[in-house]
């Protein structure tokens, strides 16, 4: 299939070394990572418990009210079986102490942010708390789209599948065993109850991702739209809207007032 992603050879060893590096040179004492019953959290936790060990990694679960119980349990046994000691935390109670401070505000994607956001927020207390680093779960896809929550799902310490592609999230999933029904849940934010992934943006990630590889190889719009064989409309949605996003992957913007800038001309 033309444009598709191809998982690389040296992926898992790449990113075991990588965790290792990081959590070594912030002199932590392991990682913390949300765990929500999808894929990409369980890819990355079970990485990481691979590259550090399971001692070193904590796994906390969010739920909300649409989580269900099965899942709950699903995601308690998918981590126990690893290994990985885990606590769940509730956000009910801190979404309704938000909710209560802004009664008359009815927008779903403002308060969906805001779920993500007080998980963040748990997470780094935790993290804190136990001197971990927070390890995120997004993926190139999802980044390059921005379908992710700034300074919420966005926010972490460190992105171990921030260069796979969602295709190669699954390809790697399947390749270290992890539970079918891991693998084949529909991806979702969990946001909001019914939301999925490819309901929102319309597209499935096989075909998204065909779109996104085409643009890290540099490729115009019409040659992927030909290489795909998808209608050029479509093309030009994902185009333009990885370049509506570009804002979220970039730390806040500087003004330049003096000989050396963060962001600009200081560069750690």
């Amino acid at each position: 299939m033309k444009l598709a992603p191809k998982l690389p050879a040296h992926a898992e060893s790449s990113i075991h070394q990588f965790l290792r590096a990081h959590v070594r040179e912030a002199g932590a004492s392991g990682v913390v990572v949300g765990l929500s019953g999808g894929v990409d959290s369980a890819l990355a936790v079970r990485l990481a418990k691979d590259a550090l060990g399971a001692s070193r990694v904590h796994g906390v679960i969010l739920p909300d009210r649409p989580y269900s119980t099965s899942l709950l349990e699903e995601t308690e046994a998918y981590a126990r079986g690893l290994g990985v000691p885990t606590r769940t935390i509730p956000i009910d109670p801190i979404e309704a102490a938000v909710r209560a401070a802004f009664p008359a505000v009815d927008d779903r994607t403002l308060w969906g942010n805001a779920k993500a956001r007080i998980r963040m927020l748990l997470l780094y207390s935790v993290g804190r708390s136990s001197g971990l680093l927070v390890l995120g779960t997004g993926n190139k896809s999802e980044i390059l789209l921005g379908y992710f929550t700034k300074y919420g799902d966005g926010g972490a310490d460190l992105l171990p599948l921030g260069d796979l592609y969602k295709t190669e999230v699954y390809e790697l999933a399947a390749s270290l065993g992890l539970p079918t029904a891991v693998r084949e849940r529909a991806p979702t934010a969990g946001l909001w109850e019914g939301q999925t992934d490819e309901a929102e943006l319309g597209l499935p990630y096989v075909q998204i991702d065909r779109i996104l590889r085409g643009l890290e190889e540099l490729r115009e719009p019409a040659e992927i739209a030909d290489l795909t064989g998808l209608a050029p409309a479509v093309v030009a949605s994902i185009v333009a809207r990885v370049a509506s996003n570009r804002h979220k992957r970039r730390p806040p913007p500087i003004p330049k007032l003096s000989l050396r800038t963060i962001g600009i001309d200081w560069r750690d």
